[in-house]
């Protein structure tokens, strides 16, 4: 469904000083710089999948999506949507995919959702009776069938964030693109949100979610691509991500007496000592099986164990480097 080949994109700046004859240089005479923001970037989208799309702050993420939506035209390289050129067959590409920007808004202020619904009707040509099934069917599942009555600018930020994902998916797009569609969202709104997400997914549409949030990723992403200085440095499943670091867990360890001194090496590692009787550790079970461990600690000892996966920050973290 998504195919991008060798993608780049270059930005050129002028360069200008702080002084006053620096600055007058600049405009007479300018020193340009060129930034690459995607470096060769190549990845495959398949119909169905959810794909969370990470990096960090100015990693070449936002630009791939602008690409991708038509927004931006690249340097270098190939996109194919569902057969389109994305910046070439703009008019005919936007009217089968969706964008959901969390910090950008496509209601319109001062009226109600529901006339920036119906302009949306008129925009994309959508048949009376399509437009009221799916308008029925998404108000219910977000819960906002008396919201979209109100005014824009006196919805709530998480009201309004579920009216965004109407307005983007009401022409019912086989592909939609999120950039960090629940930042700022309380618990509650963003589980509802990621409801809908799961539901519309299960449904068949194409996902591809961009986002520091990784609850989001953890409860929604089935694939997972990091990008990091303009370049792909991840491809795999959620569990493939998990295992990057090997095979380690996260263990919460109280006991009746002082911990021994020697949780150190061959596999073991203590995140945090909380007092002489309770820590953190990271357990490396390739290098020490659980039984093991609880051997090494004396099983007898043990007032309170928890065992938990290595947090995804972690490894994202570590990605990031």
């Amino acid at each position: 469904m998504i195919r991008v080949n060798h993608l780049t994109k270059s930005f050129r700046s002028i360069q200008r000083g702080h002084t006053f004859k620096e600055t007058v240089r600049s405009i007479f005479a300018p020193t340009y710089v060129d930034v690459q923001a995607v470096k060769g970037v190549s990845f495959e989208v398949e119909p169905g999948e959810l794909i969370g799309y990470l990096g960090p702050n100015g990693a070449g993420k936002s630009t791939t999506l602008k690409i991708l939506t038509g927004v931006l035209f690249p340097t270098s390289g190939d996109v194919d949507v569902m057969g389109y050129t994305p910046w070439k067959q703009r008019k005919q590409y936007v009217a089968r995919v969706g964008a959901v920007f969390g910090q950008k808004s496509q209601l319109i202020w001062d009226i109600p959702p529901i006339d920036s619904f119906y302009m949306n009707k008129a925009i994309y040509s959508i048949p009376s009776g399509d437009f009221q099934a799916r308008l029925k069917e998404m108000t219910t599942m977000l819960d906002v069938e008396e919201v979209i009555q109100k005014p824009t600018r006196n919805l709530s930020l998480g009201e309004r964030m579920k009216c965004e994902f109407i307005m983007a998916m009401l022409h019912n797009p086989p592909i939609v693109f999120l950039d960090e569609p629940t930042i700022g969202l309380d618990v509650i709104a963003k589980e509802k949100i990621r409801e809908f997400i799961k539901e519309q997914n299960a449904q068949g549409k194409t996902f591809i979610l961009t986002t520091h949030d990784l609850d989001d990723v953890e409860h929604l992403a089935k694939r997972v691509i990091v990008i990091n200085h303009g370049q792909i440095v991840f491809n795999d499943d959620m569990n493939a991500l998990k295992s990057h670091l090997g095979q380690k867990k996260i263990i919460h360890l109280a006991t009746h007496r002082p911990l021994s001194a020697d949780l150190h090496g061959n596999g073991l590692a203590i995140l945090q000592a909380h007092s002489l009787y309770e820590a953190d550790i990271e357990l490396d079970v390739a290098q020490l099986p659980l039984n093991q461990f609880i051997q090494r600690i004396n099983g007898s000892n043990i007032r309170d164990l928890s065992i938990q996966e290595l947090p995804i920050e972690r490894v994202i973290k570590e990605l990031y480097h």
